[in-house]
């Protein structure tokens, strides 16, 4: 689950330590607002101050210190850079793990709200709840829920008298009618969140029995075998000048150390093994495997699918909801394109494995590769339908939650939220009766598809 936080964001800006401000360098001091994400800042002499902030609230989140010279790293360790422009009201900035840019606008003063304390009793900690997905998620209409009658449904139920087990089961149920992997409600240690109906959760558990599963059935002719980044990336070479890439995630890499640059790393090292000059020389066609994927980054997606072209072509777009009141108005679509790298890159026939247990980054580089040039086909079932980066919004009582308010567009505008991205080719993945019968139907026919490829499916 990608989880890029107000508290990372808002470490961008800090801005550098320069005490007055210059036509050539102006100053990020001040306060902000960014367009979308219910955010406001306040910067001041290097330190800034996050405030969550909804027409009923204002709560403060967490505060940092800048860490270089235009860069910031966040407490978890996400690295952030920003990009002052010469207009001194404006400023950009971006997010190592993430794609695309945030942009800020100066504002006066803060929110009135955020000058006074927010009460932590349990109506206003249903009301800043509320509030916090009627202005900022996206995708009620799709999925025909009528936020108005649910807090007309919920809210009588609340009282000064209700506790904080009763509060937490009201907001679970509230939300699980969306089915949605990213919208959560957190309390400590506990978590509620549902996934699309009929799909599974990609745990560690279904990882390691779908690992063991592949490498005695589908792999077992296979040649140099091979895992990388703690697992998380599997190779080997099929009969016939095929190639099988299995990626469980886009982070983790690294162990312990959690930085993007330690991911990158591992990923590249992985990469120029995999895609070495000697193998791709003789690497016909490649089998993707995203069908256990539990997301991550989606900059480390487009790393990858950089190493499968020689030709520029747009990923997709990202754009975020803008409008508190109306959540048909979003934020200028941003493209991200897909750019050659340099080196060795495999750009012949490419399978690309899904299923419902595809999330997230899983998702986003299941649709960065949609338009890549030449032969590209997607077999399996459909991906979970969430792409957004989650927003993680602080609560009165201490509780949380979690919601996307982003949607990823293809070149044409169309999003797969809810729906997820459908195959080309529809093949069962990992039912009981596949297990059973110790068959992979969507890996025989991408072994079949790839050896037999003579047409373009785009």
């Amino acid at each position: 689950m990608r989880i890029v936080t107000a508290t990372a964001v808002a470490l961008a800006l800090a801005g550098p330590a320069t005490p007055t401000a210059t036509a050539q360098q102006p100053t990020t001091d001040g306060i902000w607002r960014m367009d979308g994400y219910g955010t406001v800042l306040s910067i001041r002499n290097g330190t800034f101050q996050e405030y969550q902030t909804t027409a009923v609230s204002c709560l403060k989140g967490d505060s940092a210190q800048r860490t270089g010279p235009g860069t910031y790293t966040t407490p978890d360790g996400v690295v952030l850079t920003v990009r002052a422009q010469e207009d001194r009201d404006h400023v950009f900035l971006r997010a190592d793990a993430s794609v695309g840019s945030r942009n800020l606008r100066r504002i006066p003063a803060l929110p009135d709200a955020c000058a006074r304390p927010t009460a932590e009793e349990p109506r206003t900690t249903f009301d800043v709840f509320w509030q916090t997905f009627e202005e900022n998620y996206p995708f009620f209409a799709s999925k025909g829920i009528d936020w108005h009658k649910v807090r007309d449904q919920y809210r009588p139920q609340v009282h000064n008298g209700t506790t904080r087990d009763e509060l937490y089961a009201v907001f679970s149920e509230m939300v699980e009618p969306l089915r949605d992997a990213h919208v959560a409600v957190q309390d400590g240690n506990r978590v509620f969140s549902q996934v699309r109906p009929g799909t599974v959760v990609p745990t560690g558990e279904l990882d390691t029995k779908v690992k063991k599963f592949i490498a005695e059935r589908d792999l077992k002719d296979a040649r140099n075998l091979q895992d990388f980044a703690q697992g998380r990336i599997t190779y080997a070479d099929l009969p016939g000048g095929q190639g099988y890439l299995r990626i469980s995630g886009f982070g983790g890499y690294a162990g312990d150390e959690t930085s993007y640059a330690a991911q990158l790393a591992e990923l590249d090292r992985a990469l120029d093994t995999v895609l070495g000059q000697e193998r791709t020389q003789r690497l016909k066609s490649l089998i993707i495997d995203l069908r256990i994927n539990g997301g991550g980054s989606d900059a480390l997606g487009i790393h990858i699918a950089q190493r499968l072209t020689d030709t520029p072509y747009l990923a997709y777009s990202k754009r975020a909801r803008n409008d508190p009141a109306d959540p048909t108005r979003h934020t200028r679509p941003q493209p991200v394109y897909i750019t050659p790298a340099q080196g060795p890159r495999h750009t012949g026939p490419v399978a690309v494995l899904t299923g419902g247990s595809t999330f997230s980054a899983g998702e986003t580089f299941t649709q960065a590769l949609m338009d890549r040039p030449g032969k590209t086909v997607r077999i399996g079932q459909p991906t979970q339908g969430v792409f957004s980066d989650v927003m993680p919004r602080k609560l009165p009582n201490g509780m949380s939650a979690w919601l996307p308010n982003e949607e990823f567009l293809t070149r044409s505008g169309r999003t797969f939220d809810g729906t997820g991205i459908p195959p080309h080719l529809t093949e069962p993945v990992f039912t009981k009766e596949e297990f059973d019968k110790k068959r992979d139907s969507a890996f025989d026919r991408a072994v079949n598809v790839l050896r037999n490829y003579s047409g373009t499916t785009s």
